[in-house]
């Protein structure tokens, strides 16, 4: 395991290959969240679309998993082995609420529930983002520390959903807060740390995780989609299984619509695609909910085969005009 992270301001212009490309943006939002992004990318694909071929992708949390995910597998193969996966016990499954695996004794379900209600009281506590931020960060270190056991566990949990160990060629940046300080930090392969640290760290909700001497609590925190670290780039497609929604107050600038506004206002153009109606209740409370990945994936597919036709013209930069889509 590396242990020299170097952390980059999200304000800060990065220094890459990208300006006036095509970034891909995935969004965090639980296991059935996870599933979703496969799931749209998988039908974008089967529709003529092949968006992991991004100049840049950027993943948060459930997004920095699909993000390592696409950069070593087809979207094909894992939307199948999605649809193929025997289905998770129910009753006495233990798991860290982000994912599979036996690190408490709690089900992923029930500890998500858990985790939602702390931090709403943290969220409606804090006077601003940065402090909420590091209100978080603080509790989640707390915990870690209670839990001496849950760091190996979760990442191997992590390691196993991966298909390559090794940084992707390509540009993907993982993102992360410190949670000592609350400030932002974004991994790319440059960063000194290995893959599935980078994503444990990125998705890591409920426990600090622990890169050398520095502790990291989910980039969702920061902003759930992130997509603002696309500025610069020409076209821009963000994938948001919470529908750009944000459970911070309006005022503090992080959801999705913001993002969007400063990424046009730099001369980007921006498209997105959300759950429809009829699959929202399969994300919020229900994100890590395994059983219904699924049916996440099954949602998801069939809204991106059918943005296929309308995107493709956009990807490539011709005949839409940038109004966002949803």
């Amino acid at each position: 395991m590396n242990t020299t992270p170097s952390s980059t301001p999200p304000s800060a212009p990065r220094a890459t290959s990208t300006a006036g490309g095509r970034a891909l943006v995935l969004g965090g939002g639980g296991s059935t969240g996870n599933a979703w992004l496969i799931g749209v990318v998988a039908g974008l694909f089967d529709g003529g679309l092949d968006v992991t071929a991004a100049d840049l992708t950027i993943g948060t949390s459930a997004g920095s998993t699909a993000a390592a995910q696409f950069a070593g597998a087809t979207p094909a193969e894992l939307y199948a082995a999605i649809l193929t996966a025997a289905p998770p016990q129910r009753t006495g499954v233990a798991g860290s609420g982000r994912g599979r695996g036996p690190v408490s004794g709690r089900s992923p379900v029930r500890s998500a529930a858990d985790m939602m209600e702390r931090t709403a009281t943290i969220i409606a506590s804090a006077e601003d983002a940065a402090d909420m931020r590091r209100r978080i960060g603080a509790a989640a270190v707390d915990r870690a520390a209670s839990d001496g056991a849950r760091q190996a566990q979760w990442r191997a949990t992590v390691a196993a959903r991966l298909p390559s160990q090794l940084w992707p060629e390509r540009t993907v940046l993982i993102t992360a807060v410190d949670a000592r300080t609350g400030e932002p930090s974004v991994f790319d392969r440059n960063s000194g740390v290995d893959l599935a640290d980078a994503i444990a760290a990125s998705c890591s909700s409920g426990s600090a995780y622990r890169i050398g001497d520095r502790e990291y609590i989910d980039g969702g925190y920061r902003r759930n989609e992130n997509a603002d670290l696309a500025a610069g780039c020409g076209r821009v497609l963000v994938l948001s299984p919470f529908g750009g929604r944000s459970r911070t107050p309006s005022d503090w600038g992080l959801q999705l619509a913001a993002q969007v506004a400063e990424l046009r206002d730099g001369g980007s153009r921006v498209e997105t695609i959300f759950p429809d109606s009829s699959s929202e209740h399969l994300f919020g409370a229900n994100a890590m909910d395994l059983s219904l990945r699924p049916a996440a994936a099954q949602a998801g597919y069939d809204q991106g085969k059918a943005s296929a036709g309308r995107l493709t013209e956009f990807w490539d930069g011709a005949g839409l005009d940038g109004a966002d889509q949803s």
